[in-house]
C-alpha cells in the first residue's frame, strides 16, 4: 500500500468521521463551550470535506496519484457523507427517506462504475456536471444541518433543508443520467452472455 501526503489526507478524512459522530456522545465536559456539540461536529466535518479538496490537489501537484489513492478517495467520501446523514436522521434533521435516497445512489452508482470499469467501459459513467453541482448542494446543506442554529439571521436548519432536498432531486436526477449512460454497455454485455 503507497503512503505519501495525499493517502495521509484520505485516512484522515475516514479518521475524522468516528470524532464528528463521537462528539454527539462524548460527556458535555469533553466538548468545549465555544463550540458546543453541533459547532464542533461541523467544524470536524468541514475540515474532512477540505481534505478531500487538499488530497486531489496534491496529488496532482506533487504527482503522487496512485490507484490505491483513487480507491480510497471515493470510499472517504461516501463513508463520511453517510455518516454525516445517518447522524443527521439520528438528531431528527433530516428525513430518512432523504438519507436513503441519497445513500442508495451512492452504493448503486459506485457498484456500477466498479462493474464499468471490470468489463472496460468506465468512461461511459466518468463524472458529470450534475453529480458535480450535486456534490456542491449536499456538501453545503449537511454543514448548515449539522450547524442547526441561526447564522447571521439566516436559518441554518431551514436553508439547509431546502438545500438537502434539492441535492436529493439532483441524485435521482445524476443517478438517471448515469444509468442510461451505461445502459448501451448493460445491453451489450447481455446480448455477449446470451
Amino acid at each position: 500500500m503507497p503512503f505519501n501526503v495525499p493517502i495521509f489526507l484520505t485516512w484522515l478524512r475516514i479518521l475524522l468521521i468516528p470524532a464528528m459522530i463521537g462528539v454527539y456522545y462524548a460527556p458535555e465536559s469533553w466538548v468545549p463551550q465555544m463550540f458546543g456539540r453541533d459547532g464542533l461536529a461541523t467544524l470536524i466535518f468541514v475540515t474532512a470535506a477540505a481534505t478531500d479538496w487538499l488530497d486531489g490537489y496534491l496529488a496532482r501537484r506533487l504527482d503522487q496519484t496512485s490507484a490505491f489513492g483513487a480507491f480510497l478517495d471515493p470510499v472517504a467520501d461516501k463513508l463520511m457523507v453517510a455518516a454525516a446523514l445517518i447522524m443527521l436522521v439520528q438528531l431528527g434533521r433530516l428525513d430518512a427517506v432523504i438519507a436513503a435516497i441519497i445513500i442508495g445512489r451512492e452504493i448503486t452508482i459506485s457498484a456500477l462504475r466498479e462493474w464499468m470499469a471490470q468489463i472496460g467501459a468506465h468512461r461511459s459513467v466518468a463524472v458529470s456536471m450534475i453529480g458535480k453541482v450535486k456534490t456542491m448542494a449536499q456538501m453545503t446543506a449537511i454543514p448548515m444541518l449539522l450547524y442547526h442554529a441561526p447564522v447571521g439571521g439566516v436559518d441554518a436548519q431551514e436553508n439547509g433543508t431546502w438545500l438537502i432536498y434539492f441535492a436529493a432531486v439532483l441524485t435521482l436526477w445524476s443517478m438517471g443520467y448515469y444509468m442510461r449512460m451505461a445502459w448501451p454497455e448493460i445491453v451489450a454485455q447481455e446480448r455477449l452472455r446470451n
